[in-house]
């Protein structure tokens, strides 16, 4: 077996295994709960919504239709913030004065519940794309950038004594050593930011936008329509935890190219 399909079998049995625990939890906690079945649904419960009830076709398109909307601002928000997050981190890199003025902004920005933040956003922005931009990469920005100015700084220093020795700038010992050396930590940074975009994208939509499943959701708890709500739920996860392996998998064929060691 060829080392890229290695790669996708042990990415593919992670997911089954992610989706089997969460499936097992799921399940123990309505019954040590002791949830009532008008609120809680199992498993089988969301299966027969979404495919066996008369309306499934229905609540395919209503769920799915608000999943695409869920993931475009997802998108939205990941993308900016982890370009903001790679911009600030070499600029930190290549300037301590830069870091020193920057940091404090960054870490405000973390400490202030973003729910907080939304109205001005809103205010601002209005309840466009922008509005998701900012918001999704308010949620990305800050531990994607500690991740990354931590992977821009690993490499040893020798290694930049030797690009030195060669007369190497700043920015050529930055493209040559320390992007290199950073990999394992930007792909930390862009797993972690997975389910930090889709977290923000739910937020700004419950608050903002008024549409995909964070809006859904809200709606549909509002109608007391329990397995609509628990459809939402399952199927943004079950996306997350795959989105999630799929980076996990270009991480493992990017880092081996480059020759980094990485765990089997």
């Amino acid at each position: 077996m060829s080392s890229l399909a290695q790669r996708i079998a042990k990415t593919g049995y992670n997911t089954l295994i992610s989706l089997a625990v969460v499936t097992a939890l799921w399940v123990v906690a309505l019954w040590a709960l002791d949830v009532t079945p008008y609120i809680g649904k199992n498993p089988v419960d969301v299966f027969n919504f979404m495919f066996t009830v008369e309306k499934s076709s229905e609540n395919q398109s209503l769920v799915f239709g608000a999943l695409g909307q869920t993931m475009l601002d997802a998108s939205i928000g990941f993308a900016f913030g982890i370009f903001f997050a790679t911009l600030i981190a070499v600029l930190f890199t290549l300037s301590k004065g830069i870091e020193q003025a920057l940091m404090p902004i960054a870490m405000l920005l973390r400490s202030v519940p973003l729910i907080a933040m939304a109205p001005i956003i809103i205010l601002i922005f209005g309840r466009a794309e922008v509005t998701v931009a900012v918001m999704g990469a308010i949620v990305v920005l800050f531990p994607a950038l500690v991740n990354i100015v931590f992977g821009l700084r690993s490499a040893s220093p020798a290694m930049y004594d030797l690009v030195n020795v060669y007369g190497a700038g700043k920015l050529s010992a930055l493209r040559t050593v320390a992007f290199p050396s950073s990999l394992p930590a930007f792909f930390a940074a862009l797993k972690i930011s997975v389910p930090g975009a889709i977290t923000g994208a739910l937020l700004v939509e419950w608050l903002a936008t008024g549409g995909g499943i964070g809006y859904g959701i809200v709606s549909a708890v509002g109608r007391a329509k329990a397995s609509e709500v628990w459809a939402y739920v399952v199927v943004i996860t079950l996306v997350s935890i795959v989105l999630y392996n799929v980076v996990a998998l270009i991480e493992d064929s990017v880092l081996a190219r480059f020759g980094h060691v990485t765990k089997k």
